[in-house]
């Protein structure tokens, strides 16, 4: 996700960069003949990944052009994502970090600190200062608990961490 004006020029060029590697290839005959599996596959790849950095460009565009004075619907399905909510919340109402901390009663850098690591050592109460003073409201929180295969040994901080990547 992008998160900054930074991050959204960097972005960019990537774009630009991807696209010319696109071209190139597709103008490189010889690899084309000698390996099409790899050709293709290189292709492909290149393909995947442009088109997941112009979805993250059109994506942050989106939020900062927004009309801050027309409600935003933000789905969330899976709970690992409230910080990127969070930061799209921020975004779309066109407020600094330094804004948000002031409103939140935070500090800038603390803003700024837990955005760059996804809200990650923020506590719930932090969290909900920060939901509080972008007037987050939650309307549809459904949460299902399958009782019926509900493990019954502890989670060990890896599993925790390897399923909370692969989403």
């Amino acid at each position: 996700m992008i998160k900054t004006q930074q991050e959204y020029q960097f972005t960019r060029q990537l774009v630009k960069e991807f696209e010319q590697s696109i071209a190139a290839l597709e103008q490189d005959e010889t690899r084309r003949s000698h390996d099409p599996n790899g050709w293709e596959l290189m292709k492909v790849s290149l393909l995947s990944q442009l088109e997941k950095l112009k979805s993250e460009v059109a994506e942050y565009y989106s939020l900062i052009s927004y009309d801050s004075f027309t409600p935003i619907v933000l789905t969330l399905s899976e709970i690992e994502n409230l910080p990127q909510i969070l930061v799209k919340a921020r975004m779309a109402a066109k407020l600094s970090p330094k804004e948000l901390a002031d409103l939140a009663g935070l500090t800038e850098e603390k803003i700024k600190h837990y955005e760059d690591n996804d809200y990650e050592d923020a506590s719930f109460l932090e969290v909900k200062f920060v939901m509080n003073a972008l007037d987050i409201q939650v309307q549809k929180g459904e949460f299902l608990v399958p009782l019926d295969t509900l493990r019954r040994t502890p989670v060990t901080q890896n599993e925790l961490l390897s399923s909370s990547h692969s989403s």
